[in-house]
């Protein structure tokens, strides 16, 4: 199916996003990388949580302190340090906070004399009138199970906790006014910090509704509203991270400033497993301009973002139930197994969140592949951002699986500073470099972009004036060439071998 709607650029350079303890051991020494080994690649870099602690249920998702840097990552003043030289994306989890935090322990010893009651959701603060089972099955959860831990009071009493994620994540009352003022301190210390944007996390679960899925409903729509106001009113841009059918990504890009296009990696993906370029040409046609892209973040690769409505089955996804199945398949083997390991029994369901691999592993450490998916990414419309795993083409840590029995553990390697010396010298990464470079001073990314092709073909073409770059890929041989324009006039290179 052939493809020609013209996208206008937005100039921005690629960005990194890593943890401050698995790139360089802390915040000042990820900036050291960054200044170092990994100079000139990033325009801006978004530093996973760091806050106290780090290290928690769910890898800093799980904040005790949300306004606090945890001791051992470093200070607010390394923070500060960093955003001076690059435009620093952070997050803020809306959606809970840890079982350990001061509110929340604050709260089980006092019950209604704490100055936090009513900041956690409970099943009666949502369900008044009690709630049918009916109610209960509608609500929409990535795990499985209900949403609820019970915890005891000090007095005795037995409640049970609103816990969307894990049981040591306690889902808050984003209307209280409590955690209205916790929200907008945690946004002045970040603006303090000289943060750029805001990274809304989980927030699509964020408002609890009766009756309805609890999950992207209108009032989350409104409540993003609300949150996009406070983080503007403080010269912080937002973008929002949700998991969901594509075509509420298309509705959340209408309010905040950038979206996810969580949609592309696993087209990408189908495009080079299955020499298959027409559900991501179909895609390319109604995406979200204002979107950062990716293939690789923190979390697994996301199925959810290409199948259909998972509330609504008659609205289809960008990938059909049998091509998602496929897919999943594919990652397995590219992966040699260790992804159906990291990922459970329910891998090939049209209902899964995400399958657990590195990007390099799902295309079963192919060179030419690889060097091809990232190809695509850095020259679809959008802030390209690259996960520091991917960075340097790294493989399933099955070792760190094995010790922490994680799923997503297998794509969160901690690197030394000498494993980084040493995989920055493979061919691969190299050539990822020198793809990175180009992608971020090539004056054809301030203009247009036109994709096409269809099957095993893929053309994606950027014209700035009298500038060009054209990528020309063959899907089924993963062999790609670019065509650009440079002081001696059209140059062609394989992108394994870019000057």
């Amino acid at each position: 199916m052939p493809s020609g709607r013209e996208h206008t650029a937005i100039a921005d350079k690629v960005e990194l996003i890593t943890y401050a303890d698995r790139l360089g051991g802390d915040i000042r020494g990820l900036h050291d990388v960054l200044r170092g080994p990994l100079a000139g690649l990033f325009g801006g870099v978004h530093v996973l949580p760091f806050f106290q602690p780090y290290d928690g249920a769910d890898a800093g998702f799980d904040p005790e302190d949300h306004a606090a840097v945890d001791k051992r990552l470093g200070t607010w003043e390394d923070v500060a340090r960093l955003a001076e030289e690059f435009d620093l994306m952070v997050d803020v989890i809306v959606n809970h906070v840890s079982a350990g935090s001061k509110p929340f322990l604050d709260w089980l010893a006092n019950g209604e004399r704490s100055a936090y009651d009513g900041m956690f959701l409970t099943f009666a603060g949502v369900f008044p009138e009690g709630a049918t089972e009916d109610m209960l099955m509608r609500l929409y959860r990535p795990r499985p199970g209900l949403p609820f831990t019970p915890y005891q009071l000090a007095d005795g009493t037995r409640r049970l906790v609103w816990t969307t994620f894990t049981s040591r994540q306690i889902d808050v009352d984003v209307r209280h006014p409590v955690t209205h003022d916790y929200l907008v301190r945690v946004l002045d210390r970040l603006a303090t910090a000289r943060v750029r944007r805001v990274r809304l996390d989980a927030v699509g679960y964020a408002v609890k509704t009766p009756g309805q899925t609890s999950f992207m409903t209108p009032e989350t729509f409104r409540f993003i509203d609300d949150v996009t106001a406070w983080c503007r009113e403080r010269g912080l841009e937002v973008l929002v991270e949700v998991h969901s059918y594509y075509r509420q990504q298309i509705e959340i890009a209408k309010q905040v400033d950038r979206v996810y296009d969580f949609a592309l990696p696993p087209l990408v993906l189908h495009a080079l497993t299955a020499a298959d370029a027409d559900p991501l040409l179909a895609w390319m046609e109604i995406r979200p301009a204002n979107a950062v892209t990716v293939l690789d973040t923190h979390d697994g690769i996301g199925v959810i973002d290409v199948g259909a409505d998972a509330t609504d089955r008659s609205r289809p996804g960008l990938l059909t139930p049998a091509q998602i199945d496929r897919l999943v398949e594919a990652i397995h083997d590219g992966s040699l197994g260790t992804s159906r390991r990291a990922t459970g029994a329910a891998a090939s369901n049209v209902d899964l969140y995400q399958v657990n691999c590195t990007i390099y592993d799902a295309l079963g450490r192919d060179d030419d592949r690889y060097l091809l998916a990232r190809a695509v990414q850095l020259l679809t419309p959008g802030v390209p951002q690259v996960y520091y795993v991917g960075l340097l083409a790294g493989s399933n840590d099955m070792q760190l699986l094995s010790h922490s029995n994680v799923g997503r553990d297998v794509n969160r390697h901690y690197y030394t500073r000498g494993e980084i010396e040493q995989e920055l010298r493979r061919p691969v990464v190299r050539a990822l470099l020198r793809l990175i470079r180009f992608r971020n001073f090539h004056p054809a990314f301030e203009g247009t972009c036109v994709v096409a092709g269809g099957g095993p073909r893929l053309t994606i073409t950027w014209t700035h004036q009298e500038e060009r770059v054209v990528l020309d890929a063959a899907l089924d041989t993963a062999f790609a060439t670019l065509t650009w324009t440079g002081e001696r006039g059209p140059r062609t290179a394989a992108l394994s071998r870019l000057p």
